[in-house]
């Protein structure tokens, strides 16, 4: 089983406020901001130092397998 620290949400949830930040009068996150929000809160109010993949929904799913490839293509890229 794949597990998820708080900190790789966390720099999932940082990531894609850096490539889309809030916006309007309201401040709407961006979809996979908003994913991975719900995990992310319960995981600092339950203590959790880390989740199991299988636990998030297939919305904060997406948002981190997107995160974890543009990461891993940056880290493959010729510098």
């Amino acid at each position: 089983m794949l597990f998820l620290s708080i900190q790789e949400i966390e720099a999932a949830i940082n990531y894609w406020r850096s490539q889309s930040p809030a916006k309007g009068d309201e401040l709407s996150l961006c979809f996979e901001v908003s994913s991975l929000a719900k995990p992310y809160a319960m995981m600092i109010v339950q203590g959790s130092q880390r989740i199991p993949m299988d636990l998030l929904d297939a919305s904060a799913k997406s948002a981190i397998q997107k995160y974890l490839t543009q990461l891993n293509i940056k880290n493959t890229e010729p510098t």
